[in-house]
C-alpha cells in the first residue's frame, strides 16, 4: 500500500502553497489517552505506534524532506521497569512490520540519539531497518530512540574537540557548518515545524540546536488520536505565519 492508498487520507487545503521541508515532533500523550480509557499506560503506547504509520506516510505523501520523531528520550528510563520493557519490545515490533510500507514508499530510516543502551534485539532491529532503507531516496524519517538534545551538543563537541586534538582542524576553524556536521542530523534540514501533542508547551529536550527558528505548534489532541487530518491542521497554522529569521516583515 502506498502512501497516496492510505485509508483515511484527506486532501490538503488547496490554499496552503507552503510546506515545511522538515516537521519535528513530540508525540505526547500516550499515557494519559490509555488512562482516560481505563486501560495500562503500554495499550496507549500501542495505539500511538499505530498512529504512526498515517503520519509517516501522509507527509511523505506531500513531499516532506524529512519526519522527526520523538519516541524516547534518555530521561524516559526513570519511568517504571515494566513499561520500559513494554516499549522495547513494542519498538522492535514496530521496526519489524513497518519495513514494508518504508520500502513501498521510499523512506529512509535514520536514528537519533544513543543505539548503545539500547537493548540488543532492538538494535538489531534498528540497524536491520536502516539497513535494508539506506538507499531509499523519498522522505528521511528519522527515530529518536535514546535521545536528548543536550546529549546530542555535547557529543558533537566531544567529536570536534578529538578532531582538534588529531591535527584535522584548528579551534578557530570550528564554525556552525562543521558543528552542525558532528550533530545526529547531519545531512538534514533543519525543522521548519515543531509539533507537540498533548497540549504541553515544553521542547523537552529535542533538537536543541536545530530548532532555533522552527515554527512552533502545540495541539491538544493525545498522539494516538493526532490523524492526518489533525496534521494538515498544523500544516495550515504553519502556511499562515510569516517567517522573518530575526529580520523584517517587509510585505
Amino acid at each position: 500500500m502506498t502512501a497516496k492508498d492510505q485509508p483515511g487520507t484527506v486532501e490538503l487545503d488547496s490554499s496552503v502553497d507552503r510546506l515545511p521541508r522538515h516537521i519535528a515532533i513530540i508525540m505526547d500523550g500516550n499515557g494519559r489517552w490509555a488512562q482516560q480509557r481505563g486501560l495500562p499506560r503500554l495499550k496507549g503506547h500501542e495505539a500511538g505506534a499505530g498512529m504512526v504509520r498515517g503520519i509517516v506516510t501522509e507527509c511523505s505523501r506531500l513531499g516532506m524532506k524529512c519526519l522527526s520523531l520523538y519516541s524516547f528520550s534518555m530521561d524516559n528510563w526513570k519511568r517504571p521497569r515494566e513499561e520500559i520493557q513494554g516499549l522495547m519490545k513494542l519498538y522492535a515490533e514496530y521496526l519489524v512490520s513497518e519495513r514494508p510500507i518504508l520500502m513501498e514508499n521510499n523512506v529512509r530510516l535514520i536514528h537519533l540519539g544513543v543505539k548503545e543502551q539500547l537493548p540488543s534485539h532492538m538494535r538489531e532491529e534498528l540497524d536491520r531497518s536502516m539497513e535494508v532503507s539506506k538507499n531509499n531516496t523519498g522522505m528521511v524519517l528519522a527515530l529518536a530512540l535514546n535521545y536528548s538534545g543536550r546529549d546530542e551538543i555535547i557529543r558533537a563537541c566531544r567529536g570536534l574537540a578529538q578532531r582538534s586534538v588529531a591535527g584535522e582542524i584548528r579551534p578557530d576553524q570550528i564554525s556552525s557548518e562543521l558543528f552542525r556536521e558532528q550533530l545526529d542530523t547531519a545531512g538534514l534540514p533543519d525543522p521548519d515545524l515543531l509539533v507537540r501533542t498533548a497540549g504541553e508547551r515544553r521542547i523537552s529536550d529535542f533538537l536543541l540546536w536545530q530548532i532555533s527558528y522552527a515554527e512552533l505548534y502545540v495541539s491538544d489532541v493525545y498522539w494516538p488520536d493526532f490523524t492526518p487530518k489533525e496534521l494538515h491542521e498544523a500544516l495550515k497554522d504553519f502556511a499562515a505565519r510569516k517567517r522573518r529569521f530575526g529580520g523584517l516583515n517587509r510585505s
